[in-house]
């Protein structure tokens, strides 16, 4: 079972967003329809993984993944007609996410796939080559 987003765990990119989350009082936090939105997100095996619960959408049409600048964009839209002794009902959810990918990101390999209810965002994560840059010191004389 997945939980609301992730709380503190050490190293988490999204524990500053879970705190902003658990901030909400239930009757306004971010919802998907009439279903609260759950998300996670792991490292394993050298890759960068974001889950989203979004159930009930066609992943052609109604999902949208993108990237720029370091950061990675979950969009979803759901619209529902409801038929009901000559009544009819619609009612529709959206949402918007988007996180800051880890340093060494690859941005050319992400791969998003929709299984279940369930967008599985992968991005492979190189070990970060550190490159120290010196600044040249001018005098102000």
């Amino acid at each position: 079972m997945m939980n609301l987003l992730p709380a503190h765990r050490p190293g988490s990119l999204l524990s500053e967003f879970a705190d902003l989350w658990n901030a909400f009082p239930p009757s306004r936090a971010p919802i998907f329809g009439a279903h609260l939105l759950r998300v996670e997100d792991t490292v394993e095996d050298g890759r960068y993984v974001v889950r989203a619960e979004i159930p009930g959408v066609d992943p052609e049409k109604d999902v949208e993944v993108s990237v720029q600048n370091g950061q990675l964009t979950i969009k979803a839209e759901r619209s529902e007609k409801h038929e009901e002794k000559g009544r009819s009902e619609f009612s529709y959810g959206s949402f918007v996410r988007t996180v800051a990918l880890p340093a060494g990101a690859r941005e050319e390999d992400i791969e998003a796939e929709y299984r279940q209810g369930i967008l599985t965002v992968t991005v492979p994560v190189s070990e970060p080559v550190a490159q120290a840059k010196n600044v040249q010191v001018k005098s102000g004389d």
